[in-house]
């Protein structure tokens, strides 16, 4: 069964849900699309059906998307859009072709350099039309599907930057747990841990949104009964073994849970993030770490660091995953076990990050934008703290 909610944008979840695709681009009018993915995604057994199905709105394909994504990849993005002469867009991958999607969309008829747009930084408005996007996404991680920013790198100095505005909501999510059901064991442990990061961040942040904290507390149960499933999946899957129909369904089912989970995530983080984003920012600024395996490796030290301004607030989450919980000490504890069972890295270390080498991470940590709405306040010396911990 397919099911239909909005949040705020309309969202089409359920099995199969990407074979509405070509209905939803008649509805919207698009008559000439471009498909934005990555390389990985663009190889995967399913994508040529995808394109053949779009074939009467004269899809394109723009794959020139990996890693960490940067503005050189939105500018050939936009030249790809221009050459042709694309209406609409459909955005298929994770959190990094989204971006680069909703970019692609933005600079499509907006003058000048990307970064001319930077929310809180902008020099020139959002003032120009933004073509429709539709949202297929392939992991359980940012959300970025639901979200109304995109963030980009610098290709030279990796500092990453928001662009926002509402006009950048995708107009529909085909939000098909089917598509996921491949997703290797290590990515899709590394962007469920991108997913809990912002549910848990997002109902620890600063100031007053019960909506958000509501929204969040559920994705943090969701997470809890399904990523262990999912990754447990994909290892099963890796190492060759088949599935009853009975298996498979449990599996659509985890991997539906944690589709959820990760749109949950990134609509409660309209209230704000914290501290373990800064640092992760930091290092994939600096290391270029994935976002997710960053803020998974940062998760535990931060909260460890966090516990003491809001230990109401972690019994609250506690109490999510352990019913029985008296402190909120056992949600941290949860945090630990939940990553060394997923196969999360358990220290800076396993990076590469040198114990000596947290001078530039503390540079970059301190001027981002998140940990402001931490709930415990964070100085220079905090950061080293957290990043000392955290190895």
């Amino acid at each position: 069964m397919i099911h239909t909610y909005n949040f705020p944008t309309r969202i089409r979840f359920g099995p199969g849900a990407r074979h509405e695709l070509a209905a939803e681009l008649t509805t919207l009018g698009i008559q000439r699309v471009l498909i934005i993915t990555d390389k990985d995604v663009a190889q995967l057994p399913w994508f040529p059906e995808l394109e053949t199905s779009l074939a009467s709105f004269g899809a394109a394909t723009f794959s020139g998307v990996w890693g960490n994504p940067v503005v050189s990849q939105v500018n050939a993005g936009v030249e790809a859009w221009k050459a042709h002469g694309a209406d609409g867009i459909v955005a298929v991958g994770g959190g990094a072709p989204m971006d680069v999607a909703k970019a692609i969309a933005l600079m499509a008829h907006h003058p000048g350099h990307l970064f001319d747009y930077e929310d809180g930084a902008s020099t020139r408005p959002i003032d120009q039309p933004i073509p429709p996007i539709i949202a297929l996404p392939t992991t359980a991680g940012t959300g970025s599907e639901v979200g109304r920013s995109t963030v980009i790198s610098d290709d030279d100095t990796h500092a990453k930057k928001i662009m926002f505005d509402p006009q950048l909501l995708p107009r529909v999510v085909l939000a098909d747990p089917e598509l996921l059901l491949g997703l290797p064991a290590k990515i899709t442990a590394a962007t469920g841990m991108d997913a809990l990061t912002h549910l848990i961040e997002a109902f620890l942040a600063k100031g007053f949104n019960p909506l958000c904290d509501g929204i969040a507390l559920e994705g943090i149960y969701l997470v809890a009964q399904n990523l262990k499933a999912c990754v447990d999946f994909a290892q099963r899957l890796r190492e060759g073994a088949s599935f009853d129909e009975a298996t498979a369904a449990a599996h659509r089912l985890a991997r539906g849970g944690m589709l959820n989970a990760s749109m949950m995530g990134a609509i409660a983080f309209q209230k704000g993030l914290g501290v373990t984003h800064s640092c992760a920012h930091a290092l994939s600024t600096v290391y270029d770490t994935h976002h997710g395996l960053a803020n998974g490796i940062m998760l535990p030290a931060a909260m460890r660091f966090n516990l003491v301004a809001a230990p109401a607030q972690f019994l609250r989450m506690a109490r999510v995953v352990k019913p029985e919980a008296t402190d909120g000490q056992e949600f941290v504890e949860w945090i630990v076990g939940l990553s060394e069972s997923i196969g999360i890295p358990t220290s800076l270390g396993a990076l590469g990050v040198p114990p000596d080498g947290l001078d530039p991470l503390v540079a970059v940590a301190i001027k981002d934008g998140c940990h402001p709405l931490n709930p415990r306040p964070v100085v220079e010396k905090d950061f080293y703290a957290i990043y000392q911990d955290a190895f």
